[in-house]
């Protein structure tokens, strides 16, 4: 039986703190009159840590601020009647992605939107938002149907990636995201997509791959995320700052690669102060490029989209 905390002598104290801080996190074990010494230097370091918190990280924290309006925060805020499709008609329905039938401003479309959830429950469920492949094939057959209605498409997306899970891959999830991004360079309706938080690799692209792109002043759009790309280039996540500065995610510098057509502005502080504001900017955006996409015939339109994607984030020149 363990003793109570309180009858435990200093000495014996001291030694179970220096055992569990060399074997849970790698610190040097220490005898015990330096142990309080080392604590200082560490509580010191982090600090200093803490004060240098480079730009290319504020905006990742501002991106993945916990109360920063989701996909469905702006669907609910944006659209109206909307009214959620189902399944994939092949394994079942992935509550990590939302699609359905709405109204923007009168106009019937269809919408599309990661659900992260609120609750720890309500994540788990969800997934943290990041989609199976049966929510990128629901996706896929609820965009089919809006291209035979003639529906624009809208999708929101707010997600590091899609889904890694042996059962993921085992269902395909990579021939998924790889048909998504086929069919949706073919689609014969306007489409636009908004990064609204983190866009991250193919499981955000295979949402996006549509006439317009736009993305919100604090989200980011990447390959992968700063603490793995860290983890892989220096073998220590702890370099996320350094590996944030390096790979050119924010918006500014996305938009400058051409991968994103505008960006559109957030409330002062970031779209987490004021959801109602943020959702009437991105409104008014999604209005004005619809109307815009809706005066080009069809043949131009997709042929616009496939040129624009072929040429994409391209920084060679030949010379």
């Amino acid at each position: 039986m363990y003793r109570p905390a309180e009858n435990l002598s200093q000495p014996a104290r001291t030694r179970r703190i220096t055992f569990v801080q060399s074997a849970g996190f790698g610190v040097v074990c220490l005898p015990p009159a330096r142990h309080k010494v080392h604590m200082s230097e560490q509580a010191t370091a982090s600090s200093r840590e803490a004060q240098a918190v480079s730009p290319a990280w504020s905006r990742i924290e501002r991106a993945r601020h916990p109360q920063r309006p989701y996909p469905m925060d702006f669907i609910e805020r944006i659209f109206t009647d909307f009214s959620e499709i189902h399944g994939d008609r092949a394994f079942g329905d992935d509550e990590a992605l939302a699609c359905g039938m709405a109204r923007l401003d009168g106009e019937e479309v269809l919408v599309i939107g990661n659900r992260k959830g609120g609750t720890t429950k309500e994540r788990v469920r969800r997934n943290f938002g990041m989609p199976h492949p049966e929510g990128y094939r629901k996706a896929l057959r609820c965009m089919k149907f809006a291209e035979k209605f003639g529906r624009p498409i809208i999708s929101l997306i707010d997600l590091p990636g899609a889904f890694p899970g042996l059962g993921a891959e085992e269902r395909g999830q990579s021939e998924a995201i790889a048909r998504n991004l086929r069919e949706m360079a073919r689609l014969r309706v306007p489409t636009i997509s908004v990064i609204s938080g983190e866009g991250g690799s193919g499981g955000a692209l295979a949402l996006a791959v549509s006439d317009r792109v736009l993305i919100l002043e604090n989200a980011l759009y990447f390959v992968i995320t700063p603490e793995s790309c860290a983890a892989i280039m220096w073998r220590d996540a702890n370099q996320k700052q350094l590996a944030a500065e390096a790979m050119r995610i924010s918006a500014p510098e996305v938009k400058a690669l051409g991968c994103v057509d505008e960006i559109i502005s957030e409330p002062e502080g970031g779209a987490h102060t004021d959801h109602e504001a943020g959702a009437g900017i991105l409104g008014t955006a999604l209005k004005k490029h619809l109307a815009e996409l809706k005066a080009m015939p069809v043949e131009a339109l997709v042929a616009a989209r496939q040129e624009k994607f072929r040429h994409i984030a391209q920084f060679y020149t030949e010379g």
